[in-house]
């Protein structure tokens, strides 16, 4: 997810759209063998509606439900595992916030550096450029300061398993977020013939994918209109939103099945899960990008899923080691004690 408005959400293809390079310019480009088979997923525009002056972009519909998604199952989730609810609640939207804050900075300081430069009030566009791994690392802040400045009492192990309750909801919110993507096509990948790739049929996704060649200074490795017809581009929101859907959320609710019938709970469990399910799969699909800013020959995207894949033993060993919380025993409540202490 990296912006929300124009079929390719990056600064790069936003200028190359001002120039579009069309398919009839290819008669001199070098021609790359594919092989012959068909790419069979359709290419399929962002739709948009405008009411007056507001135009509605499918993008921002889907981030929506998948923000409301996020906070009505953690809310459930709260209540089942004996935690506050009310106090849980109020995490999520500081969650929330803190994600949509982080995925915005991300974007512009590590992959638009030089947007910055030119404008620094694109800081405070936070409708534009955001990334996923921004709203990771800023939801994360938004719950370490939500317990520093609104739950200070809560101990450490309580904290830990509100904590799991955001791990347990993010793959579910992220799995939906990913169609948002998949429709705006904002992590467009390589050429290439994989069955899975979106196609390359339509004159209008030929048009985007040299949109993105041309803003990445590569618009010589695609090639000849009549063999690019036939291929795919790489769509890796697409990518990702088959794994998650497959792959990573079934996994998280067979994880949460058995802990039901262990009838025990370890708070960081899921976390932990989410690491070692997602960031090694987002680390290679990033080697598939087009045109991203790369430091040391790797996406910033990369460099904070090995940031994330190096604190996976602590991570792991914290959720194998704390002691088990027990739904519906010692509830946390916001004044940071058992509802037994409490009255």
């Amino acid at each position: 997810m990296r912006s929300a408005g124009m079929g390719v959400e990056s600064r790069r293809n936003a200028r190359s759209a001002r120039d579009p390079v069309f398919p009839a310019t290819f008669g001199g480009l070098v021609h790359t063998e594919f092989s012959e088979k068909r790419v069979t997923v359709p290419y399929v525009e962002q739709p948009s509606i405008s009411i007056g002056l507001l135009t509605i972009h499918g993008f921002g519909v889907i981030v929506a439900a998948a923000v409301y998604a996020g906070l009505f199952i953690g809310g459930r989730r709260f209540t089942r595992l004996g935690l506050d609810r009310t106090l849980g609640e109020r995490l999520g939207w500081w969650v929330v916030v803190g994600g949509f804050l982080g995925a915005h900075l991300f974007s512009v300081l590590f992959y638009f550096p030089e947007k910055v430069a030119d404008n620094p009030l694109v800081l405070f566009k936070l409708w534009e450029d955001i990334s996923s791994f921004g709203s990771i690392l800023g939801g994360g802040l938004g719950v370490w300061l939500f317990f520093r400045i609104r739950a200070p009492n809560i101990e450490a192990p309580t904290r830990w398993a509100y904590l799991d309750v955001a791990a347990f909801v993010f793959p579910i919110s992220l799995m939906i977020g990913r169609l948002a993507c998949t429709i705006a096509h904002d992590h467009p990948g390589t050429v290439t013939d994989f069955p899975l790739a979106v196609s390359l049929q339509s004159e209008r996704a030929r048009e985007f994918i040299s949109r993105v060649y041309a803003g990445a200074g590569r618009l010589v490795e695609l090639p000849a209109p009549a063999s690019l017809a036939t291929l795919g581009f790489h769509d890796l929101g697409w990518y990702e939103f088959l794994y998650l859907a497959i792959v990573v959320v079934p996994l998280i609710l067979l994880l949460d099945r058995r802990a039901r019938r262990w009838r025990a709970q370890r708070p960081g469990i899921f976390l932990a899960a989410f690491v070692a399910l997602y960031m090694p799969v987002r680390f290679l699909l990033d080697f598939l990008r087009v045109n991203d800013v790369r430091y040391g020959g790797l996406t910033p995207a990369q460099w904070a899923a090995l940031g994330a894949l190096t604190a996976f033993p602590f991570l792991l060993h914290r959720a194998l080691t704390a002691a088990g919380y027990q739904p519906m025993i010692g509830r946390a409540t916001l004044g940071g004690l058992p509802d037994e202490q409490a009255r």
